[in-house]
């Protein structure tokens, strides 16, 4: 059972299937543009979309909003320092900003950066500042169907090619994502991750983690890495911040707050050049564009997420709505981590081929028949395509993400989700590919117009 009980209650609006064809024709078929309040069921993202404890809402009464120098800072800045143990942490408004301003002062143009997987707010940032991003998944990552439970790892083969390679002078940092979102929400082993770190340390190239999924990353590292059977989800994290030379995060992840974010660093000259970018762009260093009662709840939720009983949970409910796809006849990226489900949408459509999105064609039907969102991680999102709409580049697979928001919906939410996912499953041969008929030079899928295409 969930380890918490229900304190206050949110009505979810309730359409029907009328109400949510017009609505998606007036957004011209993109979730992200859907009002709130069109959506019975929102698993779009579990970025700021969890519910607050009783102690997390105590806290932000608490908060001190002084300019400078709050109390709710300094207790801000001893929780993140005592989980990171990095000396100079800045606080942000949001993950985007925390890569906003490391890129700024790490990179350069004709910079790389390597990673496990970058997700696409990491990418664009690294772009933004005249830099690429080099994506060296693990090669488990390229089955779907195995049950390996580390594919969020990082190659650490290519990983050494490329810090020695022609262009090694050119690679100013790795980001190891933990878990690996962009890569199906899967973990990285602490074993993977201390080998990187030494290499990264023998080439004289800072490794970052972005740890806005580091809680999840820890419950999966003590289920299933042999070293830390019995060892604690906090001891775990802490050791894996401990290996890195800095770190960024979403606190809208493993926070679990509405808005915020940090940067941890190591370097005192860096530390100095991301501060005089801090008070330029998001705020005085001891707020960072936040307001005070949103630091004391972000340090309350990081001293609650590691709790093995709210993680037990949340690995529980990933695993039901799992099965539930997969008695839809649906299949997913195996093994089902916490944070989201990633449905296999090229395998259930496969009348649909990559150039007509079969992961958003999958989102919009879920829409239709139960008031669901979720977000395409396919060729909308990582394809392009040329000026008559005919593919350049497609993605690996073709996924659709059902996020789970941390502490938001019941198990009977999910089995709404799982009777939804079996009327679709039924009716696949009548989905309809998409064409895009308006899309954004940087990420398209949050700005897209799409109109479907005849069967």
């Amino acid at each position: 059972m969930e380890p918490y009980r229900i304190k206050a209650v949110e009505p979810l609006p309730m359409t029907t299937r009328a109400q949510r064809e017009a609505a998606l024709r007036r957004v011209r078929y993109n979730l992200f543009a859907l009002r709130a309040d069109e959506v019975t069921i929102d698993l779009l993202t579990d970025s700021g979309t969890g519910a607050l404890s009783a102690a997390q809402w105590a806290a932000g009464a608490a908060g001190d909003e002084s300019y400078a120098g709050s109390r709710s800072f300094h207790r801000f800045q001893e929780v993140v320092s005592e989980l990171t143990s990095c000396p100079y942490i800045l606080p942000v408004h949001q993950g985007r900003a925390a890569e906003r301003i490391l890129f700024s002062a790490l990179l350069s143009p004709g910079s790389i950066t390597l990673g496990n997987t970058h997700f696409d707010t990491t990418r664009a940032n690294v772009e933004l500042s005249g830099g690429r991003a080099v994506d060296l998944p693990c090669r488990e990552a390229q089955d779907l169907d195995s049950d390996e439970p580390f594919k969020g790892n990082i190659d650490l083969r290519r990983l050494k090619d490329a810090l020695c390679g022609p262009d090694a002078s050119r690679v100013a940092a790795v980001i190891m994502t933990l878990t690996n979102n962009g890569g199906g929400g899967q973990p990285v082993s602490m074993d993977n991750l201390a080998r990187a770190a030494t290499l990264c340390r023998e080439h004289g190239v800072p490794l970052f983690l972005d740890a806005a999924r580091f809680a999840e990353n820890a419950w999966l590292v003590t289920r299933h890495e042999p070293a830390y059977h019995g060892v604690s989800p906090r001891e775990v994290a802490e050791e894996a911040f401990s290996l890195a030379d800095g770190c960024l995060m979403s606190a809208k992840k493993d926070g679990i707050a509405h808005i915020g974010g940090f940067l941890g660093l190591r370097d005192p000259a860096l530390a100095e050049r991301c501060r005089l970018l801090l008070v330029a762009t998001e705020g005085f260093p001891t707020y960072g564009g936040l307001a005070g009662r949103d630091l004391d709840m972000i340090a309350q939720g990081l001293t609650e997420v590691t709790d093995p009983h709210y993680l037990r949970s949340r690995a529980e409910a990933a695993r039901h709505l799992a099965q539930l796809a997969r008695d839809a006849g649906i299949s997913i990226l195996e093994p089902p981590g916490l944070h989201a489900i990633y449905l296999n949408a090229g395998r259930l459509l496969p009348h649909i081929p990559p150039h007509r999105f079969p992961g958003h064609a999958l989102a919009c039907q879920l829409y239709v028949e139960g008031g669901i969102r979720s977000v395409e991680l396919g060729s909308l999102y990582l394809g392009k395509e040329d000026e008559n709409g005919d593919p350049v580049t497609t993605a690996p697979f073709e996924l659709l993400r059902l996020a789970l928001p941390r502490r938001t919906y019941t198990l009977s939410h999910l089995n709404h989700v799982g009777e939804t996912l079996a009327r679709t499953a039924e009716n696949r041969d009548r989905i309809p590919g998409y064409r895009l008929i308006h899309a954004s030079p940087v990420l398209r899928h949050f700005h897209s117009e799409l109109e479907p295409t005849p069967l």
